[in-house]
Parts: structure tokens; sequence; C-alpha cells
């Protein structure tokens, strides 16, 4: 994808979007609501049509912004968030419906149920499945044509949080089974770094980032990154000599803002980069909220409030110091 536009209602949707996805990949698109990550996926699949910009598929142009392939040409295999499974027919016409006459008379429709994990399953009707088998039956659906791309849009929101991170699982490993190249939406930061090889960030219409998930979540190209892939502390900094300080300290950058920069900065910390002990800067303790295998702990430092997460058993009446673990980004803006 390159330089994709789009306009619903007069507003801009996608802002200019770039974004590559290897063979055989999986990659998150991880996303607030409303920054376009649907509508990407939909112009992609053949959906809707891209106003300016490219789509292109195994090197095949499929939509250039003024002429595009239709959707059913494309070979791409689609999962919405609540699988929209037939309700008049059983898992298999499901899961045959892409096929051709022969195919469903052949190996293939068995080969997805032995893949999805739905072997037993096949007679009977979508209401007759739990959460999970029905999104593993709209899986098996989009795979049974043997797409070129998977497109799966947030396909687990409707399912409660512990089926929510095992159907995933489940899906993704089946994914990876079938050698197949897939974009997950999710609006989840654990999902997509559980999940993919990839996370790509977008925000107001754009991919901000895009990364392993490590290199996403520890060094975020920018504060809204930080914000969307997990718990962020901002603190304000002094940035000179390649370090910076805060009212917890100096530290060591994991990434600096640029060569030369110095001056105020805002300092990214994860929560477990923060730890309660004999050593650091000394705080003072304003409450602390159990929260079964650890306690919430909200402190003051050179009158700033902090959150950190602690062991249950720390002992809190003890005069306590805050240290930062590792090391710390820092952005300009």
């Amino acid at each position: 994808m390159q330089g994709l536009r789009k306009l619903q209602g007069g507003r801009e949707v996608l802002q200019g979007v770039d974004l590559s996805v290897p063979s055989g990949c999986v990659l998150a698109l991880l996303g607030a609501s409303g920054c376009g990550k649907t509508t990407l996926l939909r112009v992609i699949a053949g959906f809707e049509r891209a106003d300016a910009g490219r789509v292109a598929l195994d090197g095949e142009l499929v939509d250039s912004g003024d002429a595009a392939i239709p959707a059913e040409r494309r070979r791409i295999g689609y999962v919405p968030q609540d699988g929209s499974l037939f309700p008049h027919l059983s898992v298999r016409g499901n899961i045959g419906f892409g096929l051709t006459r022969a195919e469903r008379r052949g190996p293939r429709i068995d080969e997805m149920l032995q893949l999805t994990g739905l072997v037993g399953l096949g007679d009977r009707a979508p209401h007759q499945l739990s959460g999970g088998q029905q999104q593993r039956t709209a899986l098996a659906r989009a795979l049974a044509p043997s797409p070129r791309l998977i497109l799966l849009d947030e396909p687990f929101n409707a399912l409660d949080l512990s089926l929510r991170r095992s159907v995933c699982a489940d899906v993704v490993g089946q994914l990876r089974e079938s050698g197949s190249t897939a974009i997950l939406v999710t609006h989840d930061p654990q999902e997509a770094f559980a999940s993919a090889d990839l996370v790509a960030v977008m925000t107001a219409g754009k991919v901000a980032q895009c990364a392993d998930p490590a290199a996403v979540y520890r060094t975020p190209a920018n504060a809204e990154v930080a914000r969307l892939t997990g718990a962020a502390l901002f603190l304000p900094g002094e940035l000179s000599g390649g370090q910076v300080k805060t009212v917890l300290g100096r530290h060591e950058l994991a990434a600096p803002p640029g060569a030369g920069a110095s001056g105020r900065v805002q300092v990214l910390l994860r929560p477990e980069q923060l730890r309660l002990g004999a050593s650091g800067v000394p705080v003072e303790v304003i409450e602390s909220v159990f929260r079964g295998d650890h306690s919430l702990v909200t402190i003051l430092v050179a009158g700033t409030r902090i959150e950190v997460p602690v062991p249950g058993n720390l002992d809190l009446d003890q005069a306590l110091l805050l240290e930062v673990l590792g090391r710390v980004v820092a952005f300009t803006d």
C-alpha cells in the first residue's frame, strides 16, 4: 500500500497510508476507534475504492485510485467482527461457500475442518456452535479458497476476555500453520503483541509506526503511539549530553530524539520500569490500592504524583525510594 487516501462524508479517513506486509507475515493493525483501521481493510479487500494511492498484492496492482480489480477477483479472505456465518448452512456449507462444485466434493472442506479444530462439527448449524467455534468456522471459510491474503477485522470482540485470548491464539496458530499472510485489526495492544510478527499503529488516518512488537512497545515513534501500546507515564525532562534528567534522576536513552538534540522533552516510562525499594529517589506514599496479585501505589516525588504497581507483600511503612530500571524514551514534541 502506498499513499492511500479515502474520503468519507467530506472527511479524509485515510490520509496517505503507506504499509508493506511481507509474504507469510501476520501483521496487527492497532489503533483507537475511528482512526481508519476498518476503512483501510475494506479498501484492501475491494469493498471500497481508494480515492488516491496504490494497493498491490504479490506485485499485482489491484487499486490505483483510478481503476480497481473487483473484490471477488482479488483472492482475499475476509473475517468480519461477527463472523457473518450463513445461518441456513451447516459448518460444511459455510466453509465450502467460496469453493467450486468440484472443490466442495474434494478433500478441501475436510482439510479445513482438521486445520481449524472443527472435526466432528461439520453438520452442525451456526447456532449450535460456541462463539469460538463460530469464529474458527469463519476463518475456515476464509482460508478454504487459498487466498493470497487474510483480513481479520476485530474478529474476537464479541467473546469474553478469557475465551478471546485462547481463540486468538488458536486462530493465529492456524494462520501460521497454513502459511497465510494476514492483517489482524485490533484495538487491544496485548492481542497485537501476542499474535503478530509486525505491529502497525494507526493514528488519525496514517500509519505512525510499523515494526516488530518489542520495538513498537519499547521505542514508540511518538507519545500517541506510546499511549496506544500500553500504560505510559510521562514526565518533563531536560535533555543534554545524550542523557535526560527528570525528578527521578538522570537516565540513559533507549532512542535519542536526534543527533545533538537538547532542551525540554517528554520522558516516557512504562510501569514495569518503576521499582519501590531501598535505592533511588525519596518518595511519599499517598495511597495504596490492593489488586490481588499486586497493589497500585500512588506516590508523591518532588510535587509529581506517580502510580507504581508493586508486589502485594511490600512493606509500605518503611522509608521508600523509587528507582527507574533500564533506558527511557524522550520525545521533543
